[in-house]
């Protein structure tokens, strides 16, 4: 019909465009300072190595390993088969198809690096466990939690664990108790939390009345470049609890008795409220929650959910660490940090650049095509968790307190933009996916990701 094929070619131009701006972006991105000669300060100067490559905070080492074949054969049956299967699974069948793949896809890709790319990562002496394992008393830890943060504090804490709330802290505390405290033991344990991510996201659009939506989506957020940084990273834990907790809202704003949705609401914030504890950026989850509210209408549960949340906030505080009195201090030791070398010139735009090498490039492409699609407009409800995903990217971004390492950082952000690609033109699909796995094998062996 002239209709469809007028709204394939628009599709279609848009995706290109898309595409071809994420890809002129990394270039620059990583083009400038070097032509430039211009300090951007991607790695700290105990860390410095004439490999790294802005914008991430990786470095150049091309490399294969035991896992190679792996991986490529997974990618190779992702393309065949994920689009059919998503379609036509049963959905009691495609949430736990969801996380089987996800899991198989992240661990495939760590283990090209071998055994230590599960276990260096959280082994990493400025990340969570090595801190965790020494924790003997949580009492302490949330008493002393704020006077520690400060660079000019005797027994300050070390990087990760200053830049956050104690929550995320207090996760590893829980696993080294519960004898998962080993690197590598630890590092299956996070990956298979993040491995119910794209669960959580296919629930909430299911829950809203969009399963159509989830459908075509599910291969896109399963088999994402992102997936590179989500296996053994700690900001995967927070995307996955946040995105669960999204969920819950959305099982509170749908449920047709009004008991049920004070329960699921209260639920939700709950998780939220944890969230929020595990990060302080996390705030901005809030943009996707009035997303799922303002589509319901169901505003009932949005004093709920905040009251819940609230609660969980002032458990912490009761405990000792208020997050208001933390949060100005945390903005010292970070001005105080690496950030006062890092350009907001550079970074404002060079953040885009690293969140696309990180979500992938044709991602821009998956944009332009929902930005002008006629379907997307008639999902509304898909269209302004997109849009949502999007709004919380650049408030990150020109906060200015996310200047380098958004690759792992905004991890939470990456499921609610690639819900994009479930609007891409039909003839796009297959192309697209191919491009996603493609660039997450070369990402992959291509450079040491440090995350």
């Amino acid at each position: 019909m002239p209709s469809d094929d007028f709204g394939a070619r628009t599709g279609g131009r848009a995706t290109v465009i898309g595409i071809g701006a994420a890809l002129v972006l990394i270039v620059v991105a990583v083009t400038v300072p070097l032509a430039a000669g211009w300090d951007v300060a991607t790695r700290a100067a105990r860390s410095a190595d004439d490999r790294a490559v802005a914008p991430l905070h990786g470095l150049w080492v091309p490399h294969v390993g035991l896992a190679t074949a792996v991986a490529v054969l997974l990618a190779i049956l992702a393309w065949r088969y994920a689009d059919r299967l998503a379609g036509s699974l049963s959905w009691a069948a495609l949430l736990p198809a969801t996380f089987g793949a996800a899991t198989a896809w992240m661990l495939a890709l760590a283990l090209v690096d071998g055994p230590t790319g599960i276990s260096r990562v959280l082994g990493n002496p400025y990340e969570y466990l090595r801190t965790a394992r020494e924790v003997d008393d949580i009492g302490m830890l949330l008493t002393t939690y704020i006077s520690r943060i400060p660079l000019a504090a005797d027994d300050n804490w070390v990087t990760h664990v200053a830049g956050h709330p104690p929550g995320m802290l207090l996760f590893f505390v829980a696993l080294v108790r519960m004898g998962l405290g080993a690197d590598a033991t630890a590092g299956v344990v996070v990956t298979l939390i993040a491995a119910t991510l794209p669960a959580a996201v296919l629930t909430t659009l299911r829950l809203l009345g969009v399963e159509s939506v989830a459908r075509r989506a599910a291969p896109f957020l399963v088999f994402t470049p992102a997936a590179v940084f989500l296996s053994v990273s700690a900001d995967a834990v927070i995307a996955t609890v946040g995105a669960w907790g999204v969920a819950a809202l959305a099982a509170a704003a749908t449920r047709p008795r009004v008991l049920g949705s004070v329960g699921w609401a209260a639920v939700a914030g709950v998780i939220l409220g944890a969230t929020v504890m595990m990060s302080y950026g996390m705030l901005l989850l809030g943009v996707v929650a009035l997303a799922v509210l303002a589509r319901t209408g169901r505003w009932l549960a949005l004093p709920v959910a905040v009251a819940a949340a609230a609660g969980v906030v002032l458990v912490f505080a009761s405990g000792g660490f208020a997050v208001w009195e933390a949060y100005p201090v945390l903005a010292e030791r970070y001005a105080d940090g690496i950030a006062s070398r890092r350009p907001y010139a550079y970074w404002v735009w060079g953040n885009l650049a690293a969140f696309a090498i990180c979500a992938g490039p044709v991602l821009g492409g998956a944009l332009g095509a929902a930005a002008v699609s006629e379907r997307a407009r008639r999902d509304r409800v898909a269209l302004w968790l997109i849009a949502a995903g999007a709004v919380m990217v650049l408030l990150a971004d020109l906060s200015g307190m996310s200047k380098a390492e958004v690759e792992r950082i905004w991890l939470p952000f990456v499921p609610w933009v690639t819900l994009a690609f479930a609007y891409v033109p039909v003839a796009w699909r297959s192309r697209l996916l191919a491009a996603q796995l493609i660039w997450a094998l070369l990402v992959q062996h291509l450079l040491y990701t440090v995350w």
